[in-house]
């Protein structure tokens, strides 16, 4: 069984455990010392680790097992809030440390927060990685490392109806965490090198149809036409991928049908 390395394992990186489990050895780091007890429980290797943002610690030793491992997602965070750009060096640094003299494939979790807000349709190739600070802070040292920038992050109890909400006619770029998971175990599956994708529902409703949707509320409104969105096509064409929840109004489902 091939084994994969998980640095991170919070929501999102404990989805993206459960799902490639089935086939793969699963290490995985938490900075959470009561989460070592659950992630062991599920079959995973976890290591305790902490990457601060600012300052390089001096503590930080290459992950023992990382020449053992075909691949390694990394899902922590290296920008603010909605990918805002903030100083974390010191994080990617530590990072980098971990990861030591690793040769495997690499995915890295970015944010379509990359973006300007501004009403355009956005692709990745407005804004190419040697241009983001908080995504080329790793690639400089693994050029080879796939980039995938993750809309807002949804599902679960992630509902806009769970939430105090502003600007509801706003257009939305999110993502179903069952999405990126599929879009991983694709990535994976296919040794993708170097790739830089948007990870967006091609459907861009508003918040309110959302909501609406979610509270099981028809909605009268018109939808604009103008706004920021994000382009998920190259994702499509070139991993010739199908989103099983392609409309945000419908991610409270459990079964998507078209």
């Amino acid at each position: 069984m091939k084994k994969i390395g998980i640095i991170g394992c919070g929501w999102l990186g404990g989805h993206i455990a459960e799902k490639l489990s089935g086939h793969y050895e699963i290490f995985a780091t938490t900075t959470t010392e009561s989460k070592i007890e659950d992630l062991s429980a599920k079959g995973y290797h976890p290591t305790l680790v902490d990457f601060p943002d600012e300052d390089i610690a001096e503590n930080i030793q290459e992950w023992e097992v990382a020449s053992q491992l075909d691949a390694v997602i990394i899902t922590v965070p290296f920008s603010g809030i909605r990918g805002v750009e903030v100083p974390m060096n010191g994080k990617a640094q530590n990072v980098l440390a971990f990861l030591g003299d690793y040769k495997g494939q690499l995915l890295m979790m970015s944010s379509t927060g990359v973006y300007p807000m501004i009403d355009k349709e956005f692709t990745e190739d407005d804004q190419p990685a040697d241009d983001i600070p908080s995504e080329y802070g790793i690639k400089s040292r693994f050029p080879e490392i796939n980039i995938l920038r993750l809309a807002g992050l949804m599902g679960d109890n992630r509902l806009l109806k769970n939430y105090n909400i502003s600007n509801l006619d706003q257009l939305v770029n999110h993502i179903h965490y069952a999405d990126i998971c599929s879009v991983v175990e694709k990535m994976l599956d296919q040794q993708s090198q170097a790739k830089v994708y948007n990870v967006v529902a091609p459907v861009h409703p508003n918040k309110e149809e959302i909501i609406n949707a979610q509270k099981g509320l028809p909605y009268s409104g018109e939808r604009t036409s103008h706004g920021r969105t994000i382009s998920p096509a190259k994702l499509i064409s070139e991993l010739n991928f199908e989103f099983q929840y392609p409309d945000p109004r419908y991610f409270h489902l459990t079964e998507v049908t078209e």
